[in-house]
């Protein structure tokens, strides 16, 4: 078996950036815990600061710190950002598990041919994990926790991603863990302050003293990890199941006046919900976001609800975000906003989109579907129309307009209407009047702007409509202004008053 451990080291400081404004997130930002500095992003170490000093003086050396300190619901947040790491794991193998709170166990050994070896699968997942905006330092080992402890202790480089060791064997890895520190094993922490008296210090110090003694002293469990970790006993696991249904919330750090603040904490849901549509090999068809408004004087707001559905089934986390954008930009938010809710059950199966040397039909309509998403988006649903055939003969009645929604209006605007035979000429305009205009009339003739029209086919006799009221009895000619523009004309059939205009113009032909 191979294992792969993703460790998050700064899980719990990335989790908490992830609720802040892009505005507070370029602030210097340090999670404390009993008073002194645990964590601290990048602007926080421009200043001078680093974990173990005091929050006094770190307060001290910058005045407008953030400070994560016993923020509520810290637990379900940082769950929720491994979870998310997790699902993103899910598309590369069945075997999934978490080890902690702040690291992921992924077992390769049966993937690695699908994905063309290690360094491949790495570059893959990398890409995959880069949108969770965690830094995650990766090693392989034979067990589990031999993977988890290298990933944990032997970082190496620098960045987003940090290549940890990789042992191949279980004698590399039992070489490997000889210097590692005995604090990684969960009993090594309980036990800290008595093992550094006794000076015991690596897991190469604790394997030279007798076992018995060792279990006495400090309880079997820490001998039970050390021999998992070295592979001397067996260490089964239980992957994770993925969820049929995403729904994950994002509490803000401050309220969200804005939707551009609303927008920046969504970005983050989403990146979340294409890791988990990825893992479930699928693409989103729509998603609910949510805004959990602030209560106003003892009133319970009740929440937004923005439903964003697709043309297209997508995995484009910009994509998304742009339709979400859109969305956004015509709410009015009714009262500040606290929480976001993301929910997402409607998901499409299919391959891989290919590259493509040339163009297709399918690949040269993906831009109107686009175009179709972001007016649906920023229009609304019901401003966004298309034509739909009916079966009815009078031209007024012979179409209707449809909101254009979904990739199946896409599919039926494009298929030709049912009863019409795709091979038959096209007799009749595209283009008609809102109202048949009365067209005078010399030496049975009728005139458009003084001039007579020169019939040119006809007629092309249409009598429906007697089942509803409307009844139509006309004689359809196409004719020919004095300029060449081809019209469409009728002459009602019906015996009308004297007097009565018995020419009407229909349609222009393109």
């Amino acid at each position: 078996m191979l294992w792969l451990a993703l460790h998050l080291p700064l899980l719990p400081l990335e989790a908490f950036c992830a609720t802040l404004s892009a505005q507070d997130a370029a602030r210097p930002v340090a999670l404390v815990a009993d008073h002194r500095v645990v964590q601290v992003n990048a602007a926080a170490a421009e200043r001078g600061l680093k974990p173990g000093i005091q929050r006094a003086t770190a307060l001290a050396l910058a005045a407008e710190l953030l400070i994560a300190d016993g923020q509520p619901h810290r637990e379900a947040r940082e769950a929720a950002a491994l979870l998310a790491v997790a699902h993103a794991a899910l598309a590369f193998t069945p075997m999934v598990c978490l080890q902690g709170a702040q690291t992921v166990l992924l077992e390769l050994q049966s993937s690695l041919r699908l994905f063309g070896g290690l360094p491949a699968l790495q570059q893959r997942l990398q890409a995959a994990l880069l949108p969770l905006g965690h830094r995650v330092q990766m090693a392989a080992a034979p067990t589990a926790w031999g993977a988890a402890l290298l990933a944990q202790w032997h970082p190496r480089g620098q960045g987003d991603l940090v290549q940890g060791a990789h042992a191949s064997s279980l004698a590399a890895l039992q070489a490997l863990l000889q210097h590692a520190p005995v604090h990684l094993l969960g009993p090594g922490r309980e036990h800290g302050q008595a093992l550094q008296g006794m000076g015991l210090h690596t897991l190469a110090d604790l394997q030279a003293l007798p076992r018995t003694g060792l279990a006495r002293r400090f309880g079997e469990d820490l001998l039970d990890e050390l021999d998992r970790a070295l592979g001397r006993q067996p260490d089964p696991r239980r992957p994770l199941l993925l969820p049929a249904v995403f729904d994950s919330r994002l509490e803000l750090f401050a309220r969200a006046d804005t939707t551009d603040q609303v927008l920046h904490g969504a970005s983050v849901l989403l990146a979340r919900l294409v890791a988990w549509a990825q893992a479930r090999q699928a693409r989103v068809a729509a998603y609910t976001l949510r805004l959990l408004h602030e209560k106003a004087r003892q009133t319970v707001t009740p929440p937004t609800e923005l439903r964003i559905e697709l043309a297209e089934p997508s995995l484009d986390a910009a994509h998304l975000q742009g339709l979400l954008r859109e969305r956004l930009g015509r709410l009015e938010l009714i009262a500040p906003t606290l929480d976001l809710q993301l929910h997402c059950s409607q998901l499409v199966a299919g391959h891989v989109p290919n590259g493509e040397l040339f163009p297709t039909r399918s690949s040269q309509a993906e831009g109107l579907t686009r175009l179709l998403e972001r007016l649906r988006a920023r229009l609304g649903d019901e401003q966004v129309l298309r034509l739909e055939a009916v079966a009815d003969h009078r031209p007024e009645h012979a179409s209707r307009t449809v909101p254009a929604r979904g990739e199946c209006s896409m599919a039926a605007a494009n298929a030709p209407a049912a009863g019409i035979h795709p091979l038959l000429p096209l007799h009749q305009p595209v283009w008609l009047l809102p109202e048949p205009l009365a067209l005078a009339e010399r030496d049975d003739l009728p005139l458009l702007q003084g001039r007579p029209l020169q019939l040119l086919s006809g007629p092309e006799r249409i009598e429906s409509g007697w089942w509803d009221g409307d009844a139509v009895a006309r004689d359809y000619y196409i004719a020919q202004a004095h300029d060449g523009a081809l019209v469409w004309v009728y002459r009602g059939r019906l015996p009308g008053q004297p007097g009565e205009v018995t020419w009407h113009l229909q349609g222009l032909f393109g």
